[in-house]
């Protein structure tokens, strides 16, 4: 047989060149952390969070040591209006009353946190679901209308405090961590509902991760929000900040970049920023030459 004339054979090269890309990735990344954040659309798409927790599970098959912190907007929603309860926002922010607090607890805590843990187990990781709550502290926000007044956001709250030891045990047995954005009110212990990205951030400070990795429903930071083709593929800390200066970066995507910027400067070696619709943006982003988001770097 012609190899040259036999294009099944030339795929199954071409698979074991894409292999032959990623070994360096894998030598230099076992044994590191990697905090992945999911959220946005990869939340929706069952087939892509399927597609997401297997590659998630390759990660740890080469010895990476993923951990996870996910989101949980629209089955929160959904599960409000189950409820009959009408979502209010302010600040970007859910106003999260009494009733509320507790339907977004058990959300995150019940439901979106055990399908995770059940789509790793069903590809052969090895994981263990955490409460956010038993780690994370917090206080609450304060949310703003239109007019600059201020906002009452309820059970809304900031991370002021992290104890990661439980995750430190579970990534030293080699068992994945998949962690709800739940906060304890420092005086009280009532849950606070906090933003997934600032709890991951947050978390990858105090665990030192090599990378933050955030997974939403932009390629990354983009020069022209409406063009892809303008995406910024690196920047250092404080480019971010000249960004922001320029009105490049704005709105909602300001907290975030700014507490990337700041896990780099208390000692998360990089993060980034990709698309979670892309099939695989994960693998893509770590173990290929290019990458297709955006990394923030010191």
């Amino acid at each position: 047989m012609n190899a040259d004339n036999d294009p099944s054979l030339e795929e199954h090269i071409r698979k074991a060149a894409v292999l032959v890309e990623a070994l360096p990735y894998m030598q230099s990344f076992r044994g590191e952390t990697f905090l992945i954040k999911v959220g946005g659309s990869a939340m929706d798409n069952l087939d892509l969070l399927r597609s997401l927790m297997r590659d998630i599970v390759f990660l740890e098959a080469v010895g990476v040591n993923p951990v996870v912190v996910h989101g949980g907007g629209k089955a929160i929603s959904a599960a409000m209006a189950r409820q009959g309860l009408e979502p209010v926002w302010a600040s970007g922010l859910r106003v999260t009353d009494s009733a509320s607090i507790e339907v977004v607890a058990k959300t995150l805590e019940d439901e979106v946190n055990p399908m995770l843990v059940e789509m790793l187990l069903r590809y052969g990781g090895k994981t263990a679901g955490v409460k956010g709550r038993s780690m994370l502290t917090g206080e609450r926000a304060v949310g703003h209308d239109d007019d600059g007044n201020e906002v009452d956001l309820g059970f809304v709250g900031n991370v002021t405090g992290c104890n990661a030891d439980a995750v430190r045990d579970l990534v030293e047995r080699e068992v994945v961590p998949v962690v709800s954005p739940l906060a304890s009110e420092v005086g009280t212990g009532l849950p606070l509902n906090v933003n997934a990205d600032l709890a991951a951030a947050a978390m990858a400070k105090e665990l030192g991760v090599s990378k933050l990795i955030y997974l939403s429903d932009v390629r990354g930071l983009l020069r022209d929000p409406s063009d892809p083709s303008t995406l910024i593929p690196s920047v250092t800390r404080a480019g971010t900040e000249a960004l922001i200066e320029d009105g490049i970066i704005k709105g909602g995507m300001i907290p975030k970049v700014r507490s990337a910027a700041d896990s780099i400067e208390h000692g998360v070696g990089k993060v980034h920023m990709i698309d979670g619709r892309i099939p695989h943006a994960l693998l893509l982003e770590v173990f290929t030459n290019v990458g297709i988001g955006t990394e923030i770097l010191a």
